[in-house]
Parts: C-alpha cells; structure tokens; sequence
C-alpha cells in the first residue's frame, strides 16, 4: 500500500459524494489509515530528527497514511511560565516530524486545542481535566481569543523545514476546531456534586432564554419546575442542579447547547479560513446523544471517539467491565455509526478496545472490518503512537503496557496490522444498503439528556450502512423514522428483503443473536461471542472459546486451545486466499505485563501494571486450507519483522497447528508461502 506525493493536485478534499479524494481525481475516493501521534512527555516526547526519520519510515511499513498530531498545545507548553511561549525544541521536533510525514506521503490531522490549558503558562499538570477553557471557547469572548491566538501561532507559523505554515500545506487535512468541545461534555468531565454546570453558563442561557420566551409567564408554562423566585425579566434563572434528572429545563439548556455550538463552530471555521486553510473542519468529536448529532448537523466533516471498555487512568484501583464487544453487540462501533451524517465523510478520531481487557483481539476485525463496511473515510485508533522503535526505553508510558498505549501491545499491534487490510486496502466490501435516520431538528430532542438512538435500532448498522439524514418530517419506507420506534428492527429488516436488497439466506435473528451483513462477509454471534469475517483475499475469525470448525470459504479453524484471534490474508497482490503465494497468518490470544497486580480475583481491578517484558499467553490453533494443493511452509515472523527459518513444510494439502511460542520467540505474526 505506498503513499504517492503530496501537491496540489493530491491534496485532500470532499468531493459531491460526500466522500473524502484528492483534489485531481474527485471521483476516487481515498481510504486513509490513521496513525495516533500523541507524543507527550510520559511517552518520550516528540522525536528528535534521527527518530523522526525511522519512525516515519516504520508508519509506512506499516500502512498509516494519515496521522493525528494530538496534545501538541501541551507538549508545546510543558513547563513553560509565559502564555504562547512554545518551547522552541518541542516546536522544531513536531515541525520536522511533519516534513518527515510529508515527504514519505503522510497526511496530518491536527487539534486546533487540546489541552484543557491551552496555551496558559503556568505549573498546571496539561494532560489533566480542568473546568473553563475547552467549553468556555464555545460563548466566553476571551477563551474564543485563546483559542484564535493558539492556532494562529501553531498553525499559522512557518515550518523551517517545509518552507510553508502549516495551516497553508497541503498535507494538512484535517482541522478539529477543539478536541472533544462539546458544552454538554465539557461539564461532565469537571462535574460537582450539586452543580453540574459551571457558572459562567448561567449568564448566555439566560440570554438565549430571553430571546426564546417573551416572559417568565411563558417560560413557566413550558417549565413545570420553574421556581417562583426565578424571573426571566431579572435574568436569574437557574442552571440544573441535576443532569441526569430529566426535566424541560434541561431540554432547553440542550437546545441551547446546539445553537451555542453550530455558531461556534462556524466562528472558529471562519477564522481557519481566515489564514488560508483549504482543507477539511470538524469539531465535537465525541458524545452521540440527540443534542451532539443536531450540533454536528451543519459540520462539513463529522468526526467521533469512541472507546470499549474505557478505563480512567493509570493509578491502583483503576477498573474495567472486563466484557467482550461481540458480547455487546458492537455497542461502541454502533455508538458511532448512529453520529454519522450521510453525504459527508466521516472521520474516526479516536478509538481502542483498551487493556487489559481480555478480549481486546476483538479489536483487529471488530472495528476495522465494520468501518470498512459502514464505508467510513479515516480510521484512527487511539494511543501515544502506534508503533515503538525499541522496548526497554525508560519513560513512565513505556515501562510496561498500559491503556491509550498501544504500541507495546503485541495484541494490539496485530489488531492494527489486520486493520490495514481490512479497512485501508479495503477487503472488507461497503455495505450494499443505506438505511438513514430521518432527522427533524429541535424537536427531536426529550426531558433526557442522555437520549440517544435506541440500541435496537443501530443494531441495523451490522447488517447495512446506516447515518443521519435530515428529514422534513414526511415519513419514508426502509427508513428509521421519527419518532422513533424501539421495535422497528424487523420491520425495517423484512422491507428489505421484500425488496430484494437483501438476501433471504441473510442469517441475521435478533433473537438468536446472530447479525449477518448484507454483502454475506460479516457475521457476529453474540451469544457465542464470535465475529467471523470472509471475504476472497482475507479470512479472519475471533472467538472467546472454540465450539466447533467454522469455514471461513478459503480457510477452516478446526481448533483452539483458547480463546483469541486468526486471520489469513494474501499479501502477494492476489485476488484470493486460492491464489495467493505469500499469505500472512495472525495469531493473537493475550499479553500482559510481568508482575502485573489485581485488587480482585476477577482481574477487573488494577493494583500495579508491572513491568517489562511483556508476557503473551501461549495458544495454538489448528487451521486447513479447504481444496488447496500446493508445496508449502510456514515460517514465524518476528514482532520486529524479521522472517525467521521455516517452521513446517509440506506438499498437499495445507493443514497447520499454529503456535505462538517458536523457536525464534513468541509472535504473533506467520508467513505461509506456496509454489
């Protein structure tokens, strides 16, 4: 998969369709694979020269032809008293990093702002939450001019080693205005008991209030819950003292969030193009409840986060649900499929099935092979960066594995390797229906604050494609329409096949647990906790436990040991698994760290994540090729690449017993080559 020359006639654009190609060739889209460059100080900073070079080299290799440049403002401002006073080697390190993309046919794209402090001097821990600055953008005048200066003199300055600003290059992308922004969100992440909402809020809802109702007699028949002391004449009506108890109160504060954030992110949008950017605009990258997705309705580029099994941080009692996400029906890939807005690309900024789950190996298929099948444009899976150069390097971050760091993950590592196959090479067919979510506006949102798309309904996005789209209200077959109803899954999934969109052998049973796509590639059972993917150059199969041989079309797993993930995919150029010469095997189960602690015997509660080096769980799996004939052998392949001497040869049929644990070390990676 190379990466071609960055110019004009390639800079990344939109093109009629909605979808994401290059300036010259509208007509092609472009699948672009994200790498995650988050370079803070725990993790090693960012890269001098030297390691700029090797590490650039090492995302090609390894497909990524986009990357996230990620807490920039906080690496930029790490130690420093003054406000704006970059330090000047974080500044040159990320300039020559980004020649360094460039020249090997990486695109960028970059948080306008990240960090909660932004670009303030001072001793503050940068990578922490903290209530003011990232909502405040939104409505207060000088977080707004924070903001502005913080991009002007990031963006707006001119690399040394490119010749151009940043905001002016074509290799930039992607701009998302201010990371994870949204007003909702923002207070979430500070709550206090008692007061959700900061106060600086009270004085623009009051504002916006005025000029929705014409008097406090108005509001109070709108408002069951309107005190008598509160008058909209004397602008102190109150914020709500609880988020989560549902209220028209709080249905207003969303309808305000919504024309608070659309005028924001057309403000901010404005000023970006004000200093020559040409590329794409995003904003409000996380939260699909009904607010955020009205919010997201007039953004060009819709972009989300998203995680599995999320985990708060690093420190001794940190925990997880320890669930599988077949278990739950891909909920998190569900989560954003229903924030997509159709006729627009749509962009994965951040997302990880995190450690120390178990069944992290989902990962690999789960979302890459459903993004590739929602037809999405960028994939990111979030961490400090994806790769590592070497093990053993003494920063806190990379002494042991952790969440948000993938790159010491081998599980991971394999996960993303799949990835590139599946959704940048595109194995993974796009679905061959569309089923929208019709949209009125206002007047979809509830009392609730948390509303969201129901769970029955985003369940269609395992069988077609399914987004947003705007609605007048009209009604329209083999749509989820308004209001919504729980109970339109069958409805919906029997119009199709009325029509003939999809088969009538479709296996999907909502019951039975079973969800099949409508190209036949894909097919999650949830009960079994199985996700199995077929297609004619890539095979791939992730199971919790072995209950019987599943064909895949090409390839058979006959048995395992255990739970975790395989695939087999032709990389040789091939059409099909039937034709390939060079075809590459992975085998992931579990790793963790040495001397890794729990304060449960579950294992759901962390006590110490231990230290290197890294321990994988010993598996083997038994797999065949079905009617294939051909000399053969098998060699491991290190996790630093290196093909290793054969494990087994053989001339017939190609029937293996894969273990990780070689002679040459444990892998999780095999090369299997025919004549």
């Amino acid at each position: 998969m190379p990466n071609g020359t960055i110019d004009a006639e390639h800079r990344l654009v939109t093109n009629p369709e909605g979808r994401i190609a290059f300036a010259g060739t509208p007509d092609k889209p472009q699948r672009l694979f994200c790498a995650s460059l988050g370079f803070g100080p725990a993790a090693g900073g960012f890269p001098d020269h030297a390691e700029a070079d090797a590490y650039v080299r090492q995302l090609v290799l390894h497909g990524y032809n986009i990357a996230r440049f990620h807490f920039t403002d906080a690496s930029l401002m790490n130690g420093r008293q003054k406000d704006f006073d970059f330090d000047p080697e974080v500044l040159d390190r990320i300039h020559y990093l980004m020649a360094a993309l460039k020249k090997a046919g990486i695109y960028w794209m970059v948080d306008g702002l990240t960090s909660w402090h932004g670009g303030y001097g001072g001793d503050f821990e940068r990578w922490d939450p903290a209530e003011g600055l990232r909502g405040e953008i939104n409505y207060e005048e000088k977080a707004y001019q924070h903001w502005q200066t913080m991009v002007s003199d990031f963006l707006g300055r001119v690399n040394p080693y490119t010749g151009v600003a940043p905001i002016r290059d074509d290799a930039l992308s992607l701009i998302v205005l201010v990371n994870e922004n949204g007003m909702e969100f923002s207070t979430v992440v500070t709550d206090k008991k008692g007061r959700p909402y900061p106060d600086s809020l009270r004085g623009p809802f009051n504002d916006w209030l005025a000029a929705r109702y014409p008097s406090t007699e108005a509001l109070r028949a709108r408002w069951w819950d309107l005190r008598s002391d509160e008058r909209l004449e004397d602008r102190n009506i109150r914020l709500p003292l609880d988020r989560y108890a549902d209220s028209p109160r709080l249905r207003d504060l969303q309808a305000f969030f919504v024309e608070t954030e659309r005028k924001s992110a057309a403000r901010m949008t404005d000023f970006v193009r004000s200093l020559g950017y040409r590329g794409m605009v995003s904003d409000y990258n996380n939260w699909a409840t009904v607010q955020t997705s009205l919010t997201r309705m007039d953004l060009p580029v819709v972009t989300m986060n998203t995680y599995h099994d999320w985990v708060s941080g690093y420190a001794s009692g940190s925990r997880i649900q320890d669930k599988s996400s077949v278990g739950d029906t891909a909920s998190y890939m569900r989560l954003a499929a229903s924030a997509r807005w159709l006729g627009k690309p749509f962009v994965m900024t951040e997302y990880d099935h995190l450690f120390w789950n178990k069944y992290r190996y989902e990962a690999g298929l789960m979302m890459p092979a459903y993004a590739s099948f929602q037809n999405w444009d960028i994939l990111c899976r979030h961490g400090h960066g994806p790769i590592i150069l070497k093990y053993g390097e003494d920063f806190p971050h990379k002494r042991a594995m952790l969440p948000y760091a993938i790159a010491l993950d081998p599980i991971a590592r394999a996960s993303e390797t799949l990835a590139a196959l599946t959704f940048r090479r595109g194995d993974v067919a796009p679905a061959r229906n569309t089923i929208p979510f019709m949209v009125r506006g206002e007047e979809d949102l509830n009392d609730d604050m948390q509303q969201r798309e129901p769970d029955t309904l985003t369940e269609l996005g395992l069988v077609s494609g399914i987004g947003l789209k705007k609605t007048d209200g009209l009604r329209e077959a083999m749509a989820v329409n308004q209001p919504r109803d729980p109970e339109a899954f069958e409805e919906i999934l029997s119009s199709l096949k009325e029509a003939g969109l999809i088969s009538e052998k479709n296996r999907t049973d909502p019951v039975k647990g079973l969800f099949e796509s409508d190209t036949g590639q894909l097919l999650l059972n949830r009960n079994e906790l199985s996700l199995a993917l077929s297609t004619s150059r890539n095979q791939a199969f992730a199971f919790a436990q072995f209950t019987r041989p599943t064909d895949l079309g090409n390839v058979t797993v006959r048995g395992s040991d255990g739970s975790g993930l395989f695939a087999a995919a032709a990389i040789d150029g091939s059409a099909s698994l039937a034709d390939a010469k060079r075809i590459l095997l992975i085998y992931a189960t579990d790793a963790r760290n040495t001397g890794m602690r729990f304060q449960d015997a579950d294992e759901r509660v962390i006590d110490d994540f231990g230290k290197l080096p890294v321990l994988i769980r010993k598996g083997r799996i038994e797999v065949s090729f079905n009617d294939r004939l051909a000399r053969w052998r098998l060699s491991p392949i290190g996790l630093d690449g290196t093909v290793h001497p054969a494990l087994k040869m053989g001339n017939g049929r190609i029937e293996l017993s894969l273990s990780n644990d070689t002679p040459s070390g444990p892998t999780t990676f095999f090369l299997l080559e025919t004549d």
